[in-house]
């Protein structure tokens, strides 16, 4: 944690749980910032790994579901990296750079990730991993008046771009600054879920200014509880609950991170042989409940066994989960029992279940 970035976040009300902000005691001020204007959200416990040297996309390439050969500087993708039977390990998003690929992960895949890509680097591989998270931030701009925010910075040239596309862009430390002030922000296009929005990889040394010029601008901060709630609704999966090594991608709903087009890499037989055989057994999907659930909860059709809660949260648009369904047993719009409580399968903007 940048500790000038924690004075700051302290400053307006911050509350820390290991390093991260949880909520800035506005909780559902910031959800409706999300939902009708911008939210702002501190990810920088998010890792960030930097991938060189003259062979990186093509090991990319071999290491993940997406393309990452076609891509040029300046544009990115949504990837997973999956083990040799096709089991998750992370949802991550790679930003390619003019001499390397910015990995963003997420935080509990930091470590891991490294050393799971250390291993398949190789005597003749020209790749160099370098763990630039200490010295790196991540805020997201969060809602449909991100735009205007980034406007108000002078980094308005992003805009309208392809996801995942960015930018180093040079922007106004505080509103108030000549503009010989400015300091260079990586800004991309996603805000990470499935609301407009933009992704700001920030050097760790501006991190405080620019996070009180976003307030300044009108972002409207956003806790690491809130975003969790967020991404329930949303359907993103994350590691250790819907991302495990008992699912694979196309069951995670992940479809739009996987080129089905490209050549051989780690878990590709397994993925391409599920696809073409229709051999996705179960399919994550949203759980309208009528009430409160645990995750690990059985879900049932009847007496039968469907499937298993993996995340739950309620709000005051009421309960809500992501969960695993048997494919057979169906999908939105179906009638479920979660441990005690009744729910509703429905479907959540985050996942895609055919080939994008």
């Amino acid at each position: 944690m940048i500790e000038a970035l924690r004075d700051v976040e302290v400053s307006i009300g911050a509350k820390f749980e290991d390093s991260v902000a949880v909520s800035f005691g506005n909780d559902a001020a910031a959800i409706l910032a999300a939902q009708e204007k911008v939210a702002l959200c501190d990810r920088s416990h998010w890792g960030r790994i930097l991938v060189g040297d003259a062979d990186r996309l093509r090991f990319l390439h071999n290491q993940s579901t997406n393309d990452f050969q076609k891509l040029k500087p300046g544009e990115g993708c949504d990837t997973v990296f999956v083990t040799s039977t096709a089991r998750t390990i992370d949802l991550a998003t790679g930003y390619v750079l003019e001499d390397a690929v910015l990995l963003l992960v997420s935080p509990n895949r930091r470590e891991k990730l490294m050393k799971w890509l250390d291993q398949y680097i190789f005597f003749a591989d020209k790749v160099k991993l370098t763990d630039i998270t200490d010295d790196t931030a991540t805020f997201s701009l969060i809602g449909p008046e991100s735009d205007a925010i980034l406007e108000k910075l002078g980094a308005g040239s992003i805009i309208g771009q392809a996801y995942a596309s960015h930018q180093l862009l040079p922007i106004l430390p505080n509103l108030s600054s000549d503009a010989g002030d400015k300091v260079e922000v990586r800004i991309a296009v996603g805000s990470g879920l499935a609301i407009p929005g933009y992704t700001l990889i920030v050097p760790a040394g501006d991190a405080p200014k620019v996070w009180s010029n976003l307030v300044q601008a009108g972002a409207v901060p956003m806790g690491a509880s809130i975003w969790e709630q967020l991404r329930t609704e949303q359907g993103r999966p994350v590691p250790d609950r819907e991302l495990t090594e008992d699912y694979n991608p196309l069951e995670a709903g992940l479809w739009q991170t996987i080129s089905f087009n490209k050549g051989c890499y780690i878990g590709q037989e397994t993925i391409a042989r599920l696809n073409t055989y229709k051999g996705v057994k179960q399919q994550l999907w949203g759980i309208r409940l009528q009430a409160p659930a645990e995750p690990g909860s059985i879900i049932t059709v009847g007496d039968e066994k469907v499937g298993k809660l993996t995340s739950y949260t309620e709000s005051d648009r009421g309960c809500f989960g992501l969960g695993y369904i048997r494919t057979k047993a169906g999908g939105e719009g179906l009638k479920v029992q979660v441990g005690e409580v009744e729910g509703e399968i429905v479907a959540v903007p985050f996942l895609t279940y055919t080939p994008q």
